[in-house]
């Protein structure tokens, strides 16, 4: 009997402070104590380390690499630091116009696009370029067999050549299988789909090694794929 008394007590304690602390956050809301920033507007990243020795890919030099994490890739995160700011202020002010606020929202789209991309492809490097059997015979249940998937993966690539854009390999869920996607820019993406395997088509991946030879590019590309991370990614969401 004594036992439930002091339960009841507890109970009784806690739901007033509970009620005291609610009236605590209402008043201070009134008095406009301003509000944590919204992680969707005021989240700072820092660029990840290349996931690999930069000395050690097959056929892309050390110098591109670097270059390419340090002014294309880390550009990226601080550009889009830069416009989750502007997002924070725009958002409190009520008079931003709907069409400046959305130029904003179309940039942060570009810069999340390039920093997500630059993170799947640099995590997909670093490899000996050979794929596991098994991975092999998990691409062909989509592709009839794993040259035919290459094969459409390379043509894509090639047809970005001296423009810009993405090759992607990419798990469909609504569809349960592999597909090959070409990406115009950092904004455009497979609908649902999850990257597997990404290959950076901008010119600035491969210029400084091979100028306007996109083709021998592709082929050091396949000779440093990291496998085992590809075959991870895939795992981890085709369950």
């Amino acid at each position: 009997m004594e036992s439930e008394s002091r339960r009841a007590f507890m109970q009784q304690t806690l739901a007033v402070s509970l009620l005291a602390a609610a009236a605590t956050g209402d008043a201070r809301a009134s008095e406009g104590t301003p509000a944590a920033p919204a992680p969707a507007f005021e989240l700072a990243i820092n660029p990840k380390p290349l996931p690999f020795d930069p000395r050690s890919l097959h056929g892309i030099s050390e110098r591109l690499i670097v270059s390419h994490w340090e002014n294309n890739y880390s550009g990226a995160v601080k550009a889009l630091n830069a416009i989750r700011g502007r997002l924070a202020a725009a958002s409190a002010d009520a008079n931003t116009p709907p069409y400046l606020y959305n130029g904003l929202k179309r940039e942060q789209l570009l810069r999340t696009g390039s920093v997500v991309y630059h993170e799947y492809y640099f995590g997909n490097l670093g490899g000996s370029g050979t794929a596991g059997a098994k991975l092999r015979s998990l691409i062909a249940r989509s592709f009839g067999s794993y040259d035919a998937w290459e094969a459409e993966f390379r043509k894509i690539g090639n047809g970005l050549a001296g423009g810009s854009g993405w090759a992607v390999l990419a798990w469909n869920p609504t569809l349960r299988l592999l597909e090959n996607y070409w990406l115009a820019d950092h904004g455009h993406g497979s609908t649902a789909s999850v990257p597997i395997l990404v290959m950076d088509m901008y010119e600035h991946a491969y210029q400084m090694d091979y100028g306007a030879a996109a083709a021998k590019y592709i082929d050091a590309f396949f000779s440093s794929v990291q496998w085992e991370v590809v075959e991870a990614r895939l795992a981890a969401i085709s369950a």
